[in-house]
């Protein structure tokens, strides 16, 4: 008996886009455009309708996963990972090539699927857990755990439309979270409700992984694919870009996304600049302690993150920072100005300079980016700029410089030990 759940061969999916001339400024327009365009319809193309261009979603994409093998999907928007979870699930039919699947499936597409507003979390559940391919002695023998895993436990007999949106996106996880599948399709469900519901997510998909189901599953957070799957699978523009370890495939695509370059200035080209109505990025960059801007640093030395911007219309609350990740995409550390500043001041418009220095014999070797951005805590996004600036901290000798494999972990702090005879 073979040990394949998904086998797919040269999959593709083109789909044709239809191009208007032009756009109907009024709804006026349109009618009398479609009413010409019925009187003068002789065979021809309607007025007003285009050409028809394609766009391959998928071209010729191959790949086989065992039965009990956990595959993470990677890629940018757009990269043709859904329209391949699509095809899988039997939503849409490739245009050429094709998938065979080897067992009971169940998928999680789309947080929320089949939920009706008008309906109590309770009814809900059976709806959403029917519609997701399970059984009603399945959803009877999950009840209670679905619930208490989605702490709405004193709302479950009020119709959902009452409840918040965390509580609705709980809801809706946990029910899709206790399916009983031999192989688990799932697609961005860890990006659904607050930070402790996240983890707690990631905690029930790594048990969901042990239990020896199959599961494709499609993520940007690239630690949880490194976490929850074996293998990972690289999509780029509709094409297989890489296919192996996951470890070996995130570190290429996060290679890929961002470079070695350590500043980066929008000042003569404002348009791109990512803003707000309040703050606009002007540059950003890493710095030695000697002022330059350099994509190789020393181990030993400290280096300062500058971010330079504009504040267009008086504000405040304004919290300017950064992340700092490995090549990996793991978070080592972050921080933003609120850090040391005891009140909150008006800021007026003007163009500013944030400054944080990281201390040398912090870092251990290897390739680091810096993602930047500002917000108005607890009230909005005003930008986030994402692994543009990248830097690479080089073993110059200093601590662990004597051992020929380095030090393992992201930090390499010169810490003390006492070390003397006791017998």
């Amino acid at each position: 008996m073979s040990d394949i759940a998904i086998r797919v061969d040269n999959l593709s999916k083109q789909y044709k886009i239809t191009t208007a001339r032009y756009r109907h400024d009024t709804l006026r327009d349109q009618l009398m455009d479609g009413l010409k365009g019925l009187l003068r319809l002789n065979g021809h193309r309607p007025s007003g309708i285009g050409r028809f261009d394609t766009i391959w979603a998928l071209r010729d994409v191959s790949a086989e996963v065992k039965k009990g093998e956990v595959l993470g999907l990677i890629g940018r928007n757009g990269a043709g990972k859904s329209t391949l979870l699509k095809i899988l699930s039997r939503i849409t039919e490739p245009t050429s090539g094709r998938a065979d699947i080897y067992g009971r499936m169940g998928s999680l597409l789309e947080v929320g699927t089949g939920f009706d507003r008008e309906l109590t979390g309770r009814e809900n559940i059976y709806l959403s857990g029917a519609i997701l391919g399970m059984r009603k002695t399945e959803i009877d023998r999950n009840f209670d755990e679905i619930v208490a895993f989605s702490e709405v436990e004193k709302f479950i007999d009020t119709p959902v439309k009452r409840y918040s949106s965390g509580m609705y996106v709980r809801l809706a996880f946990a029910v899709a979270a206790h399916l009983e599948p031999e192989i688990l399709l799932v697609d961005e469900v860890l990006a659904v409700g607050d930070a402790a519901f996240q983890k707690k997510c990631l905690g029930k998909m790594d048990s969901v992984t042990k239990e020896g189901r199959t599961v494709l599953f499609v993520s940007h957070n690239m630690a949880a694919i490194t976490r929850l799957c074996a293998w990972a699978l690289w999509l780029d523009k509709g094409q297989t870009r890489h296919f192996a370890r996951a470890e070996e495939v995130v570190a290429k695509y996060l290679g890929s996304t961002a470079q070695e370059v350590p500043s980066l200035s929008f000042r003569h080209r404002p348009e791109q600049a990512p803003a707000s109505d309040v703050i606009r990025l002007l540059e950003v960059g890493v710095r030695t302690e000697n002022g330059q801007c350099t994509p190789s640093l020393d181990a030993r030395s400290p280096f300062t993150i500058e971010i330079t911007y504009e504040i267009l219309r008086k504000t405040s609350n304004l919290r300017v920072g950064y992340r700092l990740l490995s090549h990996d995409g793991t978070v080592v550390l972050s921080s933003n100005d609120m850090d040391t500043r005891e009140d909150d001041p008006d800021r007026h418009p003007g163009v500013y300079l944030s400054r944080c220095t990281i201390p040398g014999e912090l870092l251990n070797y290897g390739l680091y980016y810096v993602s930047v951005g500002a917000d108005t805590p607890m009230l909005r996004s005003h930008f986030l700029l994402e692994r543009e600036i990248g830097f690479q901290i080089e073993q110059t000798g200093g601590v662990g410089g004597h051992f020929s494999d380095g030090r393992p972990g992201l930090v390499r702090l010169p810490l003390h030990w006492d070390v003397h005879r006791v017998q």
